[in-house]
């Protein structure tokens, strides 16, 4: 079973929306332990944990279930964390930017930001005392590791909606697109019985 933690961004039709109808909308989908922003027009933040056989209909699901309360023509813009800043992995761990930056970091991926994959990679690496530095890492891993998780999952929704591989109406996937988003999944061998 997959738990992550995770961030759904919702882009919201023109028009005003009311910051409280909208927490409710999400409260009212069934995640009471959200944590739901308003501050930036046009749009709605929902963090969240949950959990699913696999991580991007864990993400997928609870997008649906939120949108299908959010106002008609609401879609799910980005799902955070896909690139991430070291400042926001130090502060997820509990340790200085700094301490981070001591490490072999991956190349950036775009405007600074790293792919959270891959520093989740060093991070426990670094944990397990393995990689660059013969010290072996202090990070809260516990407290961050379903946001750790999140970051595969996370890219390859963001990359199945840019792509159009996922409806953004409906949230579905395409059938012939399911290879592209579960491909860790997927083997040579056939798969027998239903899926």
């Amino acid at each position: 079973m997959a738990e992550i933690e995770f961030e759904l961004i919702f882009a919201l039709p023109e028009g005003e929306h009311e910051a409280f109808d909208l927490m409710d909308a999400v409260f009212e989908a069934g995640f009471e332990d959200a944590i739901v922003g308003t501050g930036l027009p046009g749009m709605l933040g929902v963090a969240l944990e949950a959990s699913s056989d696999r991580a991007e209909d864990a993400i997928l699901d609870a997008a649906r279930t939120i949108q299908k309360q959010l106002p008609e023509g609401s879609v799910l813009r980005e799902v955070r964390p896909d690139l991430v800043s070291l400042a926001d992995v130090a502060k997820r761990l509990e340790v200085t930017r700094q301490s981070l930056q001591k490490r072999k970091m991956p190349p950036v991926s775009q405007g600074g930001l790293f792919r959270m994959e891959e520093v989740a990679v060093v991070i426990m690496n670094a944990v397990e005392g393995k990689g660059a530095g013969a010290r072996k890492g202090r990070f809260a891993v516990d407290k961050a590791g379903k946001w750790l998780s999140a970051g595969k999952p996370a890219r390859r929704v963001n990359a199945g909606l840019a792509v159009g591989a996922i409806d953004v109406a409906t949230l579905e996937v395409r059938d012939d697109a399911k290879q592209f988003l579960y491909a860790d999944e997927m083997s040579a061998e056939p798969r027998t019985g239903a899926a």
